[in-house]
């Protein structure tokens, strides 16, 4: 595999700049004999201005060079080998043409889609380090952050991040344009926010727009909104994802998912929409039978619907389950919510506040 040296390597300041011209022409993908007749050069001063520039910036092979040159800004993403050699360094786009988005789903397996077509991402390493970006919403992540969350206690001998990330612009490219879905400056990595949508910032704005209409006095909105959100859930979240960051973030999409279709089933209950949120919240809670406050969140939505023995019922599984799969007893949130039913009392039984 290529292989770049580390964040601290030199930056391409140090070239001359005919090696500047070489190290474009090198990122552009051209020969040697290509880069010769573009600047009027020998092949052998070409071999020997490539020797130069690899050692002052420390790399290894012609692979890292082509992988600097995108890191550094000398080139930029989709470009490659030319016929026309007269010009073998591609301009800048000053601006991004307009066009469609890439999609990017990080709420079930990771996938991403251009113009509708679903695209190759590569090996799992691969992906995990465009998840990593697709979860941080446009933040940068530097090239230490995304080894330790895709890579963990177990990181590569060499800095591999440059080239996966080189290989995902080429992937993720929109169209024939230059510009990258991916930017890079002297901090690490980036999705570009105009480039790429991400499903997850689309549920959490759906999740935001449901807030408002419930506090602007319209709860119908508020649960066509959340139910809207809750449809961007498809299947295991970042199925087979290595790395620590991939695990943390399954635990907390599955915790929010749980949160949105709470307060959904909240909503709901407050329409008189009982049915609804029974059938929603019984399979949330088969799906998490050791989630204490959505089983007492169901005992109560049917206890109100007048299924006091079917209240019951949940508690009593809920705490076999328990028994037999933590060691634990119920906590007193569900054992008062168990008395409360048992007791008759109404006002006592209040749903389970869910808040952003």
């Amino acid at each position: 595999m290529p292989t770049t040296a580390t964040t601290s390597r030199p930056g391409s300041a140090l070239l001359g700049p005919q090696e500047r011209e070489v190290l474009r022409a090198v990122g552009c993908g051209l020969r040697d004999d290509e880069i010769a007749a573009a600047l009027a050069l020998t092949e052998d001063a070409v071999a020997g201005q490539l020797v130069r520039i690899l050692g002052k910036l420390g790399l290894r092979d012609r692979a890292a060079a082509i992988v600097h040159a995108f890191d550094c800004g000398l080139v930029s993403p989709g470009c490659g080998p030319r016929t026309g050699l007269g010009s073998p360094v591609p301009q800048r786009t000053a601006r991004r043409t307009a066009g469609p988005k890439v999609q990017i789903s990080v709420l079930g397996p990771l996938r991403a889609w251009r113009d509708g077509r679903p695209l190759d991402l590569g090996h799992l390493r691969q992906q995990a380090v465009l998840a990593a970006l697709a979860l941080r919403a446009g933040r940068t992540a530097s090239q230490q952050e995304l080894l330790d969350g895709v890579w963990g206690s177990e990181p590569p001998v060499t800095n591999v991040v440059p080239v996966h990330v080189y290989r995902l612009r080429k992937t993720l490219r929109i169209g024939d344009s230059p510009d990258s879905v991916i930017g890079h400056d002297r901090r690490g990595y980036r999705l570009v926010a105009d480039a790429a949508e991400v499903d997850l910032a689309r549920m959490e704005s759906l999740v935001t727009d449901a807030g408002a209409a419930h506090r602007a006095g319209d709860p119908v909105e508020a649960v066509r909104l959340c139910t809207r959100a809750l449809d961007l859930f498809r299947g295991e979240l970042l199925a087979g994802l290595p790395g620590p960051l991939a695990e943390s973030e399954r635990l907390r999409l599955a915790e929010r998912r749980i949160a949105v279709a709470q307060r959904k089933s909240e909503w709901q209950l407050g329409l008189g929409q009982c049915a609804e949120a029974i059938a929603e919240l019984s399979a949330l809670s088969a799906e998490h039978p050791l989630n204490e406050p959505v089983a007492a969140m169901l005992m109560g939505a049917l206890y109100r619907c007048g299924r006091q023995a079917d209240a019951l019922a949940v508690f009593g599984r809920a705490r076999h389950r328990l028994a037999e799969e933590l060691g634990v007893p119920p906590s007193r949130m569900l054992r008062r919510t168990y008395q409360m039913i048992l007791c008759g009392d109404e006002a006592g039984l209040g749903l389970t506040a869910v808040t952003r």
